[in-house]
């Protein structure tokens, strides 16, 4: 049970490079036979549990229901807001942003969806950021928000928090983080000896391969974002080249020294704007057509 401390084992006299007791094989072997047990499950777990995604057309490996994931972005909204000063004391600009996010739900196929999208603008004048919680609350800094040059920018930057919402991103992480550390668990349960410091080591390899995993997919997770804005602005109205101009805007930023928080799960502009531009290329082969709002 966890918490509790496993009975000590007592050893023998033996000298330097003999063989291990019964005991300790038997104690090896049953952390193994543990460990296995630990990845079946959370193997079976993860891969047992999947749906399609109409709008993205992809099949998902998600344990939680779309209830779920508006009641967990519901429940930390307001906590979210609070670590970036707040809303916006500005009506108008919030009415704004409201105005934009939500033009570019109701006119793709994000409508389709049943997420009860709300669109806010942080008080937060340092921290560029943008970001989507589960089920639809999705956030821009006024940091972010004054640097951007026209409305189709800013339904770039509320579009691709859109596709994360689609996409379920944040449903996807929660099964992909529960599977990691099912397996690295796993890992660490069957190769620790405490007798033995070079286990303890990898133990910390095994931690960190989780990390790293996840991570990739995060950065994943964030270019199919960038494809879905391109749609949904695009089927708004909206000129998709204005992400291009954003990705610049974000570029800039990191000239005066610290990233923009903005980096700390995306990947850099220069990363993500050859990904855009044939984003943009497949929705429009022909080339973009004239009247898109900029």
């Amino acid at each position: 049970m966890y918490g509790q401390s496993l009975p000590r084992l007592q050893f023998g006299r033996q000298g330097f490079g003999q063989p291990a007791s019964s005991s300790q094989r038997g104690c090896g072997g049953a952390r193994l036979l543990i460990g296995v047990a630990m990845a079946a499950f959370a193997l079976i777990s993860y891969f047992g549990s999947s749906v399609y995604n109409p709008i993205t057309g992809e099949k998902q490996h998600v344990n939680i229901t779309e209830q779920q994931e508006i009641a967990l972005g519901l429940q930390s909204a307001p906590e979210m807001a609070q670590q970036y000063g707040g809303l916006h004391p500005d009506a108008q600009a919030r009415a704004h942003v409201e105005a934009v996010g939500g033009r570019v739900v109701a006119n793709s196929a994000a409508a389709q969806s049943q997420y009860p999208f709300q669109f806010h603008l942080l008080a937060d004048q340092q921290t560029i950021n943008a970001f989507a919680l589960p089920g639809g609350q999705i956030f821009i800094t006024d940091a972010l928000y004054s640097r951007l040059q026209t409305e189709g920018q800013l339904a770039g930057v509320l579009g691709h928090e859109v596709g994360h919402v689609v996409g379920r991103h944040s449903a996807e992480q929660i099964a992909k983080q529960q599977l990691t550390q099912g397996l690295t668990g796993a890992v660490v349960l069957s190769t620790y000896d405490p007798n033995n410091p070079s286990s303890q080591r990898t133990a910390q390899v095994a931690m960190v391969i989780g990390q790293l995993v996840n991570m990739k997919f995060g950065r994943e997770d964030e270019l199919e974002s960038d494809q879905l804005g391109v749609r949904f602005i695009s089927e708004a109205g909206y000129d998709p080249r204005a992400m291009i101009g954003v990705m610049q805007i974000l570029d800039e930023a990191t000239s005066g020294g610290r990233p923009p928080e903005f980096f700390s799960t995306h990947p850099n502009p220069e990363n993500r704007v050859a990904r855009i531009e044939a984003a943009i290329q497949k929705q429009f082969p022909d080339g973009v057509p004239e009247g898109l709002k900029p």
